[in-house]
Formats: structure tokens, sequence, C-alpha cells
């Protein structure tokens, strides 16, 4: 598999965002083993392989740190995705869990909720997709650094667009505050160098993270802009629909799919010249590290301060710094992402 990792200017500034506002601690920290944490892992929703994938890895973590306590895996339906994640965390507050790690899909509207599993003594760990004001949150474990991926993306639309022309975001719902956070960074890159000068963004839509809402907007999308040369869908389920849509009308050298998808759904897409690159990264690292890091903060091993280093098992030491897109919020940065293409897909996909 090859990694494909940002330019040196793109990591110097993720390198100086991290720095501020630091503050200097003793060696990493590693939290004892063996502890009993009550915990639960709640994705967007169930049903899809990068959720699954996510908690083959917090189980991983789990197992390795040795809990004595419970981790639960639930999640709402699709179509009740906001209100449900607001009622299970609530319920999880009930029920006094030490930990809730939330990828949410509820925008602020949790952000109450939130903070009210905080004042009971429940902390919450976002992950993958955390809560856009912060209110509530302890930390967020970020896969990779927000505005690369918009940069990643820009550049992906670019190539693919043979450097000019129209292309169009497929995304998964308005309330999703990683995918939206990534379509601004990617606005604000094709705005700030002159080379994106000739590619147009014309629409962004929704498909709920719906393989047939998601198959039908993207057919949608080609059908109200005849001259549109990429779809780009930051989206695993998004990505999937859209190349799947190409590849039945019969479009896939005209209109090409591009965005955020796993390699096992997309090796024949990629292959096929639908889809000739996408970008992603490991979702059962990001869950490993999410639970490492929340087994950390429940058992006091840390606070959850800017600055705090603590390890995480196989993946290493990791660091809590100052949120660079949200004022006030933190984070914890995983990293790096690999671009796929037919060179690569078929190895990863194994």
């Amino acid at each position: 598999m090859k990694t494909i990792r940002l330019s040196g200017l793109v990591l110097a500034a993720g390198l100086a965002a991290s720095l501020m506002g630091s503050t200097a601690f003793a060696e990493p920290v590693t939290a004892t083993p063996g502890q009993e944490v009550n915990a639960v892992l709640l994705p967007k929703f169930l049903g899809i392989l990068p959720f699954d994938q996510a908690n083959r890895g917090a189980q991983e973590a789990a197992a390795e740190l040795g809990s004595t306590g419970k981790l639960e895996f639930i999640g709402p339906t699709p179509e009740n995705s906001a209100a449900g994640q607001i009622e299970m965390l609530t319920t999880a507050t009930t029920q006094k869990q030490q930990v809730v790690m939330l990828s949410n899909n509820a925008g602020d509207q949790i952000a109450p909720a939130a903070e009210a599993a905080q004042a009971a003594g429940t902390k919450v760990v976002t992950w993958d997709s955390p809560i856009p004001n912060g209110k509530g949150e302890t930390v967020f474990i970020a896969q990779v650094d927000f505005g690369s991926i918009g940069v990643v993306m820009a550049d992906m639309a670019l190539e693919l667009a043979g450097g000019a022309g129209e292309f169009a975001v497929l995304s998964a719902s308005p309330d999703a505050a990683n995918q939206n956070a990534w379509i601004e960074a990617m606005k604000t890159t094709l705005a700030a160098d002159a080379k994106y000068k000739d590619l147009k963004l014309v629409d962004v839509v929704y498909g709920n993270d719906q393989s047939e809402e998601s198959y039908n907007k993207a057919l949608g999308l080609v059908d109200k802009y005849p001259d549109l040369k990429v779809i780009m869908a930051p989206t695993t389920v998004g990505i999937v629909a859209a190349s799947k849509a190409m590849q039945d009308e019969g479009l896939c050298e005209k209109v090409k799919v591009s965005g955020l998808g796993l390699p096992a759904e997309m090796v024949s897409y990629s292959l096929n010249g639908c889809a000739p690159q996408f970008a992603l990264w490991s979702f059962v690292d990001l869950g490993y590290l999410t639970y490492h890091a929340s087994y950390a903060l429940a058992t006091g091993a840390i606070k959850g301060e800017v600055g705090e280093e603590f390890t995480a098992g196989r993946m290493g030491t990791f660091k809590i710094e100052e949120d660079p897109g949200r004022a006030g919020a933190k984070r914890v940065l995983m990293g790096p992402f690999t671009v796929y293409t037919k060179d690569n897909v078929e190895a990863a996909a194994n």
C-alpha cells in the first residue's frame, strides 16, 4: 500500500498548529491496564463497513488493555440518525457509562446532551465527526487534518477533470460535521490557488449515506449538468453509489468519480476506470486510537488538556492539541491517509 503524505508546506502548517497553545507535560502517559471502563461506541448509524471496522479496532484495544468493563457498539438507523444519537447518548448518561465515543451526525443539536453527559460524569470523546461547536466534547480523535482533506479532494478533482471543467459534490447528510468541514476546506483550497481557476464546483447534493438515494442523486447531477466531469463523494456510501451509477449508465469515460472510499468496496471501480483515484485512512486504527484515548481519560491517566501525551499501544504516542478548525476545541490527530489508484487498491482490498 502506498501512503501519500502531505507536502512539506502543509505538514509544517499542521505542526505549527499543533504546537500553538500547547502546555509542556512530562513523559507520555501509559494508562494502567486491567481497569474497569464501561464504554459505548456510538457511530452515526449501524450497517456500513467503516463503522464495523472502527468497532473492530476499539474491541482490539479493549482486549489489549484488559478492561474489565463492557464495550457496547450501538447506533441508530440511517433514517433516524440525529434523533437516535441524541437519545442513545442521553440513555448512556443515565446508565452512568464512563465514556461515550461518538461519531456525530447531529451537528450542534447533540451539544446539550453531550454537556449533560459531562455534567453527570460521562466523558464524550468524538471520532470521525466532531461536535461543530465543541460543546460537551472532551476531545476529538481526528482521522486526518480536515484542511488536508480539502486539498486532496481539490487535487483529485483537478487531475480527473484534466485541469478544467465542472465538478459536483455528493455528500452524506447536511448535518454531518466532518463532511461539511471537508467541503468548506475544499472550497477554501479552490479559492486560494490559481491552479484551480478553471475548475468549477457547480453543486453540492446529499444522499444521506443511503445507497439508493446517493445513486439517484448521482444520476440527477449528470442530468442537471451535461458537461459534468467529476463527482466528488467524501463518503464511503456515496462514492460506491456514484461509481455504480456511472458504471450502470455507461458514463465512466465521461464522468469520473472520486472522494473517500474503502478499497475493499472500490477495487472494481478503480480497475475499470470509473473511480481512478480516491483516498481514505484506516477505520480500524481510528477505532483503536479512540478507545485508547477514551480508556486513558476514563481511568484518569490523562485529563484531556492541551499538551498531554499518551501512548496508544501499537500506534505509538499521541498528543492533545488545539483544534485549528474549531476555536476552544481539542483534538488528537491520527493520520496519515492514503490515495488509492489501480496500482495499489488491490493489495489494500485484501
